[in-house]
């Protein structure tokens, strides 16, 4: 096994998943592709949190950047100090990555914030939240994806499909990330391997 090339596999692995991650976090928060959804606080609460952003994008930007850097480190002790630095910044995109999957999944169970028609009237809320004892949420009924949310438009599959993209892509993350620590402990132990 060599160690260096899997670092610089999984770096350039991780880059395009990253992007897909930030680019789907920025378009949860602009519905319709407008603003003024984002500037009224008419956003889903887990699309404001953009883990997608910071989580599974910079962080696990920087963690690639890091590993395809390293990659390239030749020489005893320096090989061994960086795999030290790889651990560290492949537990960073682990836990990073992870929170982004949790999060995508949680705003994917909950449903989108939108306006819909409750009791009282004409109401901002998230009306496909799974109720106990009553429905187990619309992931499951796609005959309340269309007639329930008013505004914005096409919201739930808006909702559905993004935060889908973020949550595979950040867990996908994740198993890299988490494989690419056992691999910089096998580089710390056994250093980087034969050079092709």
């Amino acid at each position: 096994m060599c160690v260096s090339r899997y670092l610089l596999y999984v770096g350039f692995a991780l880059v395009p998943m990253a992007i897909i991650c930030i680019v789907s976090n920025i378009l949860l928060l602009f519905p319709e592709m407008t603003y003024h959804f984002l500037l009224d606080g008419h956003v889903t609460r887990e699309a404001t949190w953009a883990t997608g952003l910071w989580a599974s994008g910079f962080l696990v930007l920087l963690g690639a950047n890091a590993f395809i850097k390293r990659s390239r480190t030749r020489g005893f002790v320096a090989a061994r100090t960086q795999m030290f630095g790889v651990a560290l910044y492949s537990c960073l995109g682990l836990l990073a990555a992870s929170t982004c999957c949790v999060v995508s999944a949680t705003g994917l169970a909950q449903g989108p914030l939108c306006l819909y028609n409750s009791s009282s009237g004409l109401t901002w809320g998230v009306p496909l939240k799974p109720v106990p004892n009553r429905h187990a949420g619309y992931l499951y009924n796609q005959s309340m994806w269309s007639g329930i949310c008013l505004r914005p438009e096409s919201v739930v599959e808006w909702n559905v499909v993004l935060f889908s993209m973020m949550g595979i892509c950040s867990a996908v993350q994740a198993v890299l990330c988490g494989l690419n620590i056992l691999n910089s402990l096998v580089g710390l132990v056994l250093g980087q391997g034969i050079r092709p």
